[in-house]
């Protein structure tokens, strides 16, 4: 039985039975797949590195062992039982995403799609799958990010879905890949702040009909848990009681500073990858639930390598500069287990 390591708080413990899970979970996934693109040339997009003519080489055979490589993720993440939802991001287009869906082993799990393209220059979009016996999606949105200091560039959207998660209740999902820190923190913060202020707004919106939904927001946020985007933007605080009702809680805060992360920059470990939910998630008292320590981070053996420049590990990533290095991705992907309440 395959061995895994999972960031708990302050520690990565390495568990070896998947026996020793609840079979009454429902696992929600989040992963920045680094660059997963098709190997043909978009002319609407700036996708010409990812072609096999391009500076990265990127072939159909280097598409399909990232293909492979994703689906073997989210197995391992899902452990015995696969996750009932998914969020991407760096993902192309839709074309991509059902190779992964269909052409992998994860065909067997019947994975619905939701996407769209977005205006991103390079091309790249946030996605969301699902697995219909676990979430009957409802409904599906896409937000658009605006900069107001600067409103020519282009991001990705905000991807909302809604559906009933278990039969049980509604969940509200967002799933984020904010502004990069490209061109520098401060400058390109405005964009971030941008993004969190969005969500926000869609949030407080929910809750005028529905005050105590249930809502998760996932993504790539770009910056880390104590960054103005989201403690002032998204208004996202670490889930220490008392819980206020109009509260966002950042389940990955616990990981600041711990010397454990979701991406490595310059030897430093940073938690950018979060997870963020509802107050209401955190009631027991409601037919579906989560644990306000349930973030994880999954950091398994086949994820990893040696980091000769900085020392520990990081992670086994698909490139190294423009060298293609045949791994992963750059990031760890994240997850949250939310229960039901039987």
């Amino acid at each position: 039985m395959r061995t895994v390591k999972i960031a708990l708080l302050l520690s990565i413990t390495i568990l070896t039975s998947y026996s020793s899970f609840s079979q009454d979970r429902y696992r929600v996934m989040f992963y920045n797949v680094e660059n997963l693109f098709d190997p043909f040339k978009d002319s609407l997009t700036n996708d010409g590195e990812f072609t096999s003519q391009g500076t990265r080489y990127w072939t159909w055979n280097r598409m399909t062992q990232k293909l492979n490589n994703i689906y073997r993720v989210v197995t391992a993440v899902g452990e015995w039982d696969l996750p009932a939802i998914v969020g991407f991001c760096e993902v192309e287009n839709s074309f991509v995403m059902y190779q992964l869906i269909n052409k992998t082993p994860l065909s067997k799990f019947d994975y619905k799609l939701v996407h769209k393209e977005s205006p991103d220059s390079r091309g790249i979009d946030v996605a969301l799958i699902y697995r219909p016996d676990r979430f009957m999606l409802e409904e599906k949105r896409f937000f658009r990010v605006v900069n107001p200091d600067d409103p020519d560039r282009k991001t990705r959207d905000v991807l909302y879905a809604r559906g009933i998660l278990g039969k049980l209740d509604t969940l509200h999902v967002f799933v984020n890949h904010w502004p990069s820190k490209f061109g520098g923190e401060l400058a390109s913060e405005p964009g971030r702040i941008a993004a969190g202020r969005l969500v926000r707004e869609k949030v407080d919106s929910i809750r005028i009909f529905s005050p105590d939904a249930r809502i998760i927001i996932m993504g790539d946020f770009n910056d880390g848990p104590n960054s103005a985007p989201i403690t002032e933007a998204l208004k996202a605080v670490p889930p220490t009681p008392p819980y206020s009702p109009k509260g966002l809680y950042n389940l990955h805060h616990k990981f600041e500073g711990q010397g454990i992360g979701t991406i490595k920059f310059q030897g430093a470990w940073e938690v950018i990858d979060m997870m963020i939910v509802s107050k209401s998630l955190l009631d027991k008292s409601h037919p579906i639930y989560l644990n306000p320590d349930g973030g994880m981070i999954f950091q398994a053996d086949f994820l990893i390598e040696p980091d000769v420049n900085f020392f520990g590990i990081k992670p086994f990533r698909t490139y190294i500069g423009f060298k293609y290095h045949g791994g992963f991705s750059d990031h760890f992907p994240i997850f949250v287990d939310i229960y039901p309440n039987r």
